[in-house]
């Protein structure tokens, strides 16, 4: 029977859901795990077959872990401390992929797949008699001390009341067929074609949500990333370099054989920057992860999630707000606005994990509650509003309503997570794919209205052929008949590129 996806660690992966596969799913046939152009080997996400040649992996005995929770004080200088901005500029790649761009910085790559063979399939007999283990475990207790002066405050927006507006359910329109779905590659880590960990000291990170930044170019944006330190098995320690959140650049239209990043931003040479800061301590606020990206006009946005912590309970978190951040200079520094949040009061926000997508004169924000388990709500606002918290509407019953976050429509029936929304401009249709749980399947939905009415679900990943992923965002050079999207898996806490080839209907 094949195992559940594991648990989120006290830094937790991004969104891990507990998906048991049927015992009946048959898994692939074994194949050696690819190799890039430098002769490195990347990982696989398919659900395979332990290597036949390979010897029996030892087991080891049965551990009964008993945790001791053990309370922790930590002091917590506030306000928040100022970003760090320290920016260097990208070097050019060198024409050679395979010739190590920073020797000063990291002389050899990453983990390979050959290390973590037995991690991904073992055979052999463990011993009968289990190993107990008792832990104390520190559970933070933050408490807030003086600090610095932190940010200057920004000034309010003006408050304003929107109207009710009617908000009419779209003309049903049929679901697209599915022709295939294949990985295309990995984008990420050791063994991709674009060698982050030795480029940009990326070994390990997830999501790899896109925008369009000006014409011809596209960001990508990761969640909580590793470098030099990083070990197969899911997300790192704060020991293995961590950042919350990184940005990648591409020109690349050519999505076929995959993903060419061509530069990241740096706070170093080779090195990642962090682009929103956290205080990386649970309880408090554990990290922030972006959640989708837009631009209007020369100003690129994030929507992110600010955590309170990882639950012990797979599949859930809880945040202390969702909140939008802006850049003014290409996505090379952001500043969080102050105002534009929606707080989690009571771990009951509506729109904690949004997909915000501008669309003529208004933006709309998809949005879920934290965690795995809640239902789609939809809200809009005029693009040059986008900061006023006051002048979103809220999709309600049939009308766009104001300050109704509390009281938005489900969408469609059923939880989601990790939604990606895009706006097919060809063929006039929306694309929403995101993880539904409850089938353990990446589904794609589309409509011909934001508020749609939206088709029924089409599969395009399993967690019983990819039994660890989670996401699904929409690359936005897309097609309504080429899907190209992203996924992540929680074992090799990577990033892959996914093509579906679609039949409009």
């Amino acid at each position: 029977m094949r195992r559940p996806v594991p648990h989120a660690t006290a830094l937790g992966a991004v969104f891990v859901v507990l998906l048991t596969v049927p015992a009946q799913a048959a898994p692939f046939p074994w194949a050696p795990p690819p190799v890039n152009m430098c002769g490195e080997t990347g990982f696989d996400p398919l659900y395979r077959e332990p290597d036949p040649a390979a010897p029996p992996a030892p087991v080891a005995a049965p551990t009964i872990d008993i945790p001791i929770p053990v309370p922790q004080l930590i002091p917590v200088p506030m306000p928040d401390p100022p970003p760090d901005n320290t920016r260097v500029a990208q070097a050019p790649l060198p024409s050679d992929p395979c010739r190590n761009p920073c020797p000063d910085v990291r002389d050899s790559p990453g983990p390979a797949a050959e290390t973590v063979a037995s991690a991904q399939g073992s055979t052999g007999s463990a011993s009968a008699v289990p190993r107990i283990q008792i832990r104390p475990e520190y559970e933070p207790m933050p408490f807030p001390v003086p600090g610095g002066e932190g940010e200057p405050p920004q000034a309010a927006p003006v408050p304003v009341k929107p109207p009710v507006d009617p908000g009419p359910l779209g003309a049903a329109v049929a679901p697209p067929g599915l022709e295939s779905v294949r990985l295309v590659e990995q984008v990420t880590g050791h063994g991709s074609r674009n060698r982050t960990d030795m480029r940009w000291q990326v070994d390990g990170t997830d999501l790899g949500l896109f925008w369009e930044t000006e014409p011809g170019r596209v960001a990508m944006v990761f969640g909580d990333t590793f470098g030099a330190g990083w070990v197969y098995g899911g997300a790192g320690a704060d020991t293995a370099d961590w950042r919350s959140n990184t940005l990648a650049y591409s020109t690349d239209r050519v999505l076929d054989d995959g993903i060419d990043i061509e530069a990241m931003v740096q706070d170093s040479p080779c090195h990642a920057a962090e682009l929103l800061g956290s205080r990386k301590i649970k309880n408090w606020e554990t990290t922030t992860i972006p959640t989708s990206g837009f631009a209007l006009g020369d100003r690129q946005f994030l929507s992110y999630m600010s955590v309170n912590h990882w639950s012990k309970v797979p599949g859930m978190w809880l945040t202390n707000y969702g909140g939008l951040a802006y850049s003014d200079d290409g996505g090379q520094t952001w500043t969080k606005d102050q105002h534009a949040r929606w707080e989690n009061l009571f771990g009951v926000g509506r729109f904690q994990v949004a997909a915000m997508v501008p669309h003529g004169e208004y933006v709309y924000m998809f949005g879920t509650p934290n965690g795995r388990i809640g239902v789609i709500g939809l809200a809009r606002v005029r693009a040059d509003d986008v900061l006023n918290k006051t002048a979103y509407q809220y999709w309600v019953d049939g009308n766009w309503v104001p300050a109704a976050e509390y009281s938005a429509t489900p969408l469609v029936h059923g939880i989601a997570s990790e939604l990606s929304v895009r706006f097919d401009a060809e063929s006039g249709r929306w694309q929403m794919v995101y993880l539904d749980p409850a089938v353990g399947q990446i589904v794609l939905r589309t409509a011909a209205e934001p508020q749609g009415r939206w088709t029924e679900t089409v599969p395009l990943v399993s967690t019983q052929d990819y039994p660890r992923a989670y996401g699904g965002f929409i690359h936005p050079w897309s097609t309504a008949r080429d899907l190209y999207f992203t996924v992540s898996a929680w074992d090799s806490y990577n990033v892959y590129l996914m093509h579906a080839r679609l039949d409009p209907r």
